[in-house]
């Protein structure tokens, strides 16, 4: 870090992980502007700037008011998404599309925006929220996991595209934490009792939900946020998650796949 704050752009600040990160940075001496959708009108302890990551226009703008807030950005944590659940077969296109906008789109979206000013300023940081789902496939998940592989391999090849202009990026990968993503997923509509995959998709989401809102301690992750951001050489990745979690990510190239296959329907179609 340098010796003043950096100024650091939160996407989808307004709840959940993006506010706890927002707040940690901002008592770690950062400069932070967070966005949201509709950001609160007081703009709270932190400046909210209203930006809608599935447009193109609202994004431009929002990275210009920042700019003209702060006067640069050193840094962008692109946090903001969602989560569709759902069997494969009862997902529309529209559907899988609204999930892949948001969470892979969006990202995209952020980073085009910022690297012609990180470029000129002669560096910065790019962390994109990705998650363990983008390692592991979720049964009854299957988009936002796909979602989150494309945050994978685009951030992979974004870091080798964006490091000779001194820009750096990194992947945050949590595991399961208690915020609103979990009331806020978003079931498909044929997920219904029509649907043949019903019983076991409730079941699965159950398990889910009950995994996510167990582990409310959402300090490890914005350690780890800021770990990315002031590692002289950064990682790539930054999983963080309980120690099962980490253990099955990190077993996985090397398991066989019917053992993963085995492992993964114990954990979500467990009567």
């Amino acid at each position: 870090m340098t010796n003043r704050p950096q100024t650091v752009l939160v996407t989808g600040a307004s709840s959940g992980l993006g506010a706890a990160i927002a707040a940690g940075l901002t008592a770690g001496g950062y400069r932070v502007v967070g966005t949201s959708r509709q950001p609160r009108g007081d703009g709270g302890a932190i400046p909210m700037v209203a930006m809608d990551v599935d447009d193109d226009a609202s994004v431009a703008m929002a990275i210009g008011q920042v700019v003209a807030l702060v006067g640069r950005i050193d840094a962008v944590v692109n946090n903001a998404g969602f989560g569709i659940a759902g069997a494969i077969e009862d997902t529309t296109s529209d559907e899988a599309g609204a999930q892949m906008c948001t969470n892979f789109l969006g990202t995209h979206r952020v980073c085009r925006a910022v690297l012609p000013l990180m470029r000129a300023q002669g560096g910065g940081r790019i962390v994109n929220v990705s998650s363990l789902a983008g390692i592991v496939p979720l049964p009854f998940q299957a988009f936002y996991s796909a979602s989150k592989f494309a945050v994978e391999a685009y951030s992979e090849a974004l870091r080798i595209e964006a490091k000779p202009f001194g820009i750096h990026v990194s992947m945050i990968e949590p595991g399961d934490y208690a915020t609103g993503f979990t009331a806020h997923r978003r079931m498909t509509t044929a997920s219904n009792s029509a649907s043949p995959y019903h019983a076991r998709v409730s079941r699965a989401v159950a398990i889910m939900a009950r995994d996510e809102q167990a582990n409310r301690d959402l300090g490890p992750v914005v350690a780890t946020v800021r770990r990315a951001l002031e590692a002289a050489t950064p990682k790539l990745r930054y999983p963080t998650a309980t120690a099962a979690q980490r253990i099955l990510v990190a077993l996985k190239p090397f398991l066989p796949d019917a053992i993963v296959e085995k492992l993964l329907t114990s954990t979500y179609e467990a009567g």
